[in-house]
Parts: C-alpha cells; sequence; structure tokens
C-alpha cells in the first residue's frame, strides 16, 4: 500500500524568530535554510518579506540558494505585502506565497473592523493577486481556532475558487483540545475534498500543539506547520522533531502516511537553531533534549543496560545523535581527516571555508588536549553563522587584585585593519570587558541577557558564550556568540559578535506592524 506524504512545513524562521530574543541575521538564517533542506523539509518558511528591508534581503538569499525544498514568504491580505514577497520569493526554484488575514468575530470586529463579506471580498484579492507571482498560493484563516465554521466554509469556497492550493487552519491562540481539533478537520476535510490540501499550525499555549497536530493527520491535515524545538512567540509552535518521530514510531497508527525527513539530521538541525538564537531546548525536551536519553534510576540503568528498548524506544543513532561523544581528533591530525569527520558530521564545506575551518581547528588543539564532536560541530557553527566582521577581539589582559577593582585591557581591529587598544574598569570583569569594548567602538550596548554553557568535557571545555544585547532602546535585542577555551576571552568575542550583527542589520531592525498582525 502507498502511503500519502505529510507535508512538513517548517516556520521556524518566521515564526520561530518571534521568540523573545531569537532574532538572527541573514547569514544566519541562509545556514539554518540550507540544513532545513538538508534535513528534508518540503517547505521552508523563510520569514515575512514586507517586515524590513532586512526580512526581504534575507528571504531572497535563501530564494537564491535553496533548490529541492519550496521557498515561502508571509503576506498580509495587503498588495503591498504580496508585491514584496512575490518579489523576494522570485529566484526561487520553488516558492510559494503564504497569505492571511483573521476569521474569528473578535478579530474581525476589533483588529480588522471589517464586515465578513469584506473579509471574504479581502482574501480572494490577496489570493488572486498572489497568483500572479506564484502558482502555489497558501492561504491561512487567522484565529481559525476561535471562528465560525459556516463562516470559514464560506472564505475557504472562496479562495479556493480563487486559487489557493493550501488552505491552513491555525490555532493561533493555542485553545483547542485535540478532539476539537480533530472534528473540525474532519469536517472541513469532507467539505474540502480534494480541492485544495489542508494545513494546520498549532500553538502551545496549553502544551497540546503536537497533540493537536497529530490529531490533524488522523483526520485528514496532510501539512502541518512547525518548528525546530518548538520555537516561536509565547509557549511556542507545535516542535518538527515530536511529531516526525511520533509519525514513525507509532506506524500502528499512522501506517498510511510518512514524511520526506531525514531523521538522522533532526539533532544536529536542533544543535544549530539553538546555538544560533541562544535558546537551548529544556533538559528533559522530547527527542533533543539533554536529558532525553538519560536513565538515572537503577531499575531503568539495569533494562538498559540488559537491553536499550526495555526503556528507548528509538535510538539515538535514529536522529544523528551520538552519546558517546566520540574523542575524534588532535593536534597531529590531518586536513584529509579532518575533513571526513566534518562530513561524517553533516558538514560540507568549500575549499576556502574548509582551509579556515582548519585552521581554527590547529589553533584549538593548541590549547585543548581532547577535541570532541560538540568542539567541531561548535566550532564550525560559528564559523558559518559568522558575518562580516567590523570589529575583531585580538587580545585581552584582565587584572583584579584582591580587594581591588576589576579592569580589562583590550585590543580590537577594525574592518579597515586599524588597531585600538584601550583599558577601563567596571563592576565586575564582565562589566569591564562590555565598558571598555562600547568605549574603543563608540557604541553603547545594555546586556540583556548573558549564558555560558560548556560545549563537550573535561576541565579544558570549550566555553560557548551567547549574550543579548540591546544597542537602540526603539530596536530589539541582537544575539552574539563566542567561542573559547577561556569564558571571559568568549564573552568579549560574544558582545563583539553581537555588535557586529547589529551593525549588519542597523537601520533594518525595525518592524512594521510585527506582532500580532503576522501572528498565524
Amino acid at each position: 500500500m502507498s502511503k500519502e506524504s505529510i507535508i512538513i512545513f517548517d516556520t521556524t524562521l518566521r515564526d520561530g524568530e518571534q521568540s523573545p530574543g531569537a532574532s538572527m541575521n541573514t547569514q544566519e538564517k541562509i545556514q539554518i535554510a540550507s540544513q532545513l533542506e538538508k534535513l528534508g523539509v518540503d517547505v521552508i518558511e523563510a520569514g515575512f518579506a514586507a517586515a524590513s528591508p532586512g526580512d526581504f534581503d534575507a528571504i531572497n538569499k535563501i530564494a537564491q540558494k535553496i533548490k529541492n525544498s519550496t521557498v515561502c514568504s508571509l503576506a498580509r491580505a495587503l498588495d503591498r505585502d504580496i508585491k514584496s514577497a512575490g518579489e523576494a520569493i522570485a529566484p526561487a526554484p520553488k516558492k510559494r506565497i503564504h497569505t492571511f488575514i483573521a476569521t474569528s468575530p473578535i478579530h474581525m470586529e476589533y483588529k480588522l473592523k471589517m464586515k465578513p463579506n469584506e473579509v471574504i471580498a479581502q482574501a480572494v484579492r490577496a489570493v488572486e493577486y498572489a497568483k500572479s507571482f506564484v502558482d502555489d498560493v497558501e492561504f491561512s484563516l487567522e484565529d481559525a481556532g476561535r471562528s465560525d465554521m459556516e463562516f470559514m466554509k464560506e472564505i475557504i469556497d472562496a479562495t479556493v475558487s480563487a486559487g489557493a492550493k493550501t488552505i491552513n487552519i491555525p490555532d493561533t491562540v493555542g485553545i483547542l483540545l485535540p478532539d476539537e481539533v480533530g472534528s473540525r478537520i474532519a469536517e472541513l476535510k469532507a467539505f474540502i475534498g480534494d480541492r485544495a490540501i489542508i494545513s494546520v499550525h498549532n500553538h502551545n499555549d496549553l502544551g497540546l500543539a503536537v497533540a493537536n497536530s497529530l490529531s490533524a493527520i488522523n483526520n485528514g491535515a496532510r501539512q502541518i506547520e512547525c518548528t525546530i524545538n518548538g520555537l516561536g512567540e509565547r509557549a511556542g509552535n507545535a516542535a518538527l522533531e515530536e511529531i516526525v518521530m511520533a509519525l514513525k514510531i507509532r506506524q500502528d497508527i499512522f501506517n498510511s502516511v510518512e514524511t520526506k525527513i531525514n531523521t538522522k539530521e533532526i539533532y544536529p538541525t536542533s544543535r544549530l537553531i539553538a546555538s544560533i538564537t541562544g535558546i537551548e531546548p529544556q533538559p528533559n525536551k522530547a527527542i533533543v533534549g539533554k536529558n532525553a536519553f538519560a536513565h538515572e534510576s537503577g531499575i531503568h540503568q539495569d533494562g538498559v543496560l540488559k537491553n536499550k528498548r526495555t526503556y528507548e524506544i528509538f535510538s539515538p543513532e535514529d536522529i544523528g545523535l551520538d552519546l558517546n561523544n566520540t574523542l575524534v581528533l588532535g593536534k597531529h591530525s590531518g586536513r584529509a581527516a579532518f575533513k571526513d569527520k566534518l562530513e561524517q558530521l553533516g558538514f560540507t564545506l568549500s575549499e576556502d571555508k574548509l582551509n579556515e575551518a582548519f585552521k581554527r581547528f590547529k589553533e584549538l588543539a593548541d590549547k585543548k588536549k581532547d577535541i570532541y564532536d560538540d568542539d567541531l560541530r561548535a566550532l564550525v557553527t560559528s564559523q558559518m553563522t559568522n558575518i562580516q566582521k567590523s570589529w575583531e577581539l585580538v587580545a585581552l589582559q584582565l587584572m583584579d587584585s584582591t580587594g581591588g577593582v576589576p579592569s580589562a585591557a583590550i585590543t580590537i581591529k577594525k574592518s579597515n585593519d586599524s588597531v585600538i587598544t584601550d583599558a577601563g574598569i567596571g563592576d565586575g570583569t564582565i562589566d569591564a570587558i562590555f565598558k571598555t569594548i562600547d568605549r574603543i567602538t563608540g557604541y553603547q550596548g545594555l546586556l540583556k541577557d548573558y549564558k555560558v554553557k560548556s560545549v563537550s568535557q573535561g576541565k579544558d571545555a570549550l566555553a560557548n558564550v551567547t549574550v543579548q544585547v540591546q544597542f537602540n532602546d526603539d530596536e530589539p535585542a541582537v544575539i552574539g556568540h563566542g567561542l573559547s577555551v577561556d569564558t571571559m576571552f568568549a564573552s568579549a568575542k560574544a558582545y563583539l559578535g553581537a555588535l557586529n550583527s547589529y551593525i549588519s542589520m542597523e537601520g533594518m531592525l525595525k518592524r512594521r506592524n510585527e506582532g500580532e498582525e503576522c501572528n498565524v
């Protein structure tokens, strides 16, 4: 029996980026999109083109790079949004415009201030205009979870007739229960038939996004909108990895459907997203959490030692995770061995990128005796997400005598190769470092968050520092990453990384009406 394909629509780059503090620069978005394509995602919602010039540019560059997945841009049911979306995704071999309008009584009355017949007319106009740019148009009924069924049928009938190929039924506020989602999708499937694909986009406000998505599949939905690690505003979205693995493991229930996801890329993708956004999955997060394969109970440990299937319903290798965190390379390892190991980890680099990565590996090997898979993942990921550096850390010297005032002497190189050295004091070592960087660069940053994570094991483990810094009161904080065996050096690199990201996006960070108006 042939199986029906469940279309995986990933919105990490659009809805996931709406997580507080998860803004990404263009280079980071391109790297994520490339990994999503490697993962086997069918549709990549690359952003909201009309939100800002920066979003438009990122979507356009992704559209130029991605060949196998469909590249999609979100657009309100407005001509200017749809035009921006169409122009941004134009270079993509496979492209889609995803347009939407609110359909719940509360949204139509208070947000749109429109009558139901006016909403239908605007939705039809939006779909027809989107069809002038692409053949593949998706229409979403924002706040479908609180919309009247008969009105939904009316607007769906009109938009499908206008050319929409996918109809998305989002639970925008995460209020529905699985049986409610199932009954609604079953009724809409009976109404729509084969005229369009039914999609769902479930938010996780009650912790039911994945359960609701699986219920929708059982009742006829054939596209699921989700994010890596369940990222998204408020409580997030349905987690791609949980949905995909549930479909794979529970073939006794879902034996008529399958996805095109390469599950061995799940863990590498999760780690990439966590590294770039600085948002780590909770330790007990299903599938990709740090404790997902940890067994502390004596009874559990005994069972697992005898047969892993006593307590593990799938193996770590199924999602691309090596629990041994294999000790791989050292300072005497050659370039060929290094390249081969990176390919095993899923990285394919150009010659220039490989040479730069190998150089950084050798520098790390001089400082760190044992280098593990996670060290290499962190090293290569940090390189691949680097943007053009306006400022680069050259040297750092700290002084903090007992009872004295912490101070930092810092040398920084500008993009024009000029070198500046200065020193400063602070209320603590980190404060001294950041204040000195501010004085050298002329930018004043407000530290909003600071995290230090050990990349692998051992006393000489790499420190991965993530900071969120706000450089302008009217704009969101940006994220910076720093990697070093020295935590303070990594902190300085992270702060400069945030500054470099800000400079690359300066003037592009203000988002027009972002928030509830692109909350599908």
